[in-house]
């Protein structure tokens, strides 16, 4: 008979990671929530006050704004990765030249460090100097300032997201394309299925876990994105996402109590979100599977 202990015994060390690192800091987060706590304002240290951190999100316009770019970012930059990602993987499940070469090059922004994305996007676009301002105005006379425009911060934002993490999105989908049975997608084609139906009712059924699991790991990224943005654009009109202002909040401010609040809300709207997700996906095209 097995030992149920020896199973609890090797996991231990990964639980006790778990706690250390990841529940304990998520229990102080939650209690400096309830807290002001300002090391420069309050001369009485933490003093509790209850819901008032919540109560002020409600009519902070900063937040409702960071929330809602956060939104859009996340919604056109995770939406291009995975249509982007879903190409470039069918597109690798057939033999062309040189594809063993393309398949590690087009790996190469997956090694590049966040900050230094957000550098090398920034020489690219900064005006004066960057390439891309002076094609724009050049070619098709158009004013590109990152720093003045939101509209183009926000664009540029979402083309830095997708370039640096479109290859992830192709990673994943070509191991749920290459997982996929043969025989399921030969019996469609044999019955009549055009190309889109056996994308629709064969395909995309069994990539659905893959394509859950690639959408909610870029959903955490992006709601947290912070470095690459703010070296790109510091920060300004445009890419004032959730994570920039929360980190506004704490450092510049020191206003613990209140960034603690907003990251606790950050992450409810996170868990709803990708169970809202997770519901509509794994829902839809239940029945084509079975």
């Amino acid at each position: 008979m097995r030992n149920p202990r020896t199973g609890w015994l090797l996991l231990s060390p990964t639980l006790i990671v778990l706690i250390i690192f990841g529940f304990l800091p998520f229990l102080y987060v939650l209690f400096v929530g309830f807290n002001e706590w300002n090391i420069f304002a309050a001369e009485d240290g933490m003093r509790f006050n209850g819901l008032d951190n919540f109560r002020r999100l409600v009519f902070d316009d900063d937040f409702l704004n960071s929330v809602g770019l956060t939104a859009k970012f996340a919604v056109f930059a995770i939406a291009s990765e995975v249509v982007l990602g879903f190409l470039l993987a069918q597109m690798l499940t057939r033999n062309f030249p040189g594809k063993s070469l393309f398949r590690i090059i087009h790996t190469f922004p997956l090694m590049v460090a966040p900050i230094a994305v957000g550098a090398i996007w920034r020489l690219l676009v900064i005006p004066g100097f960057g390439p891309v301002p002076f094609l724009l105005d050049r070619w098709f006379d158009i004013e590109y300032l990152i720093g003045t425009y939101p509209d183009q911060a926000l664009l540029t934002s979402v083309i830095m997201d997708v370039w640096h993490w479109t290859p992830f999105v192709t990673l994943t989908m070509l191991a749920g394309l290459s997982s996929i049975p043969k025989e399921p997608v030969e019996q469609a084609k044999v019955d009549g299925a055009n190309r889109f139906q056996v994308f629709w009712y064969v395909t995309l059924p069994f990539l659905r876990p893959v394509l859950l699991t690639t959408i909610f790991i870029r959903i955490m990224d992006a709601i947290r994105t912070v470095d690459e943005v703010s070296m790109l654009a510091g920060g300004g009109p445009g890419t004032r996402f959730t994570g920039i202002y929360i980190w506004r909040v704490v450092f510049p401010r020191t206003d613990y109590g209140y960034g603690s609040s907003i990251s606790i809300i950050t992450l409810y709207l996170t868990i709803v979100l990708c169970w809202l997700l997770f519901i509509g996906i794994s829902g839809q095209g239940k029945d084509e599977v079975e």
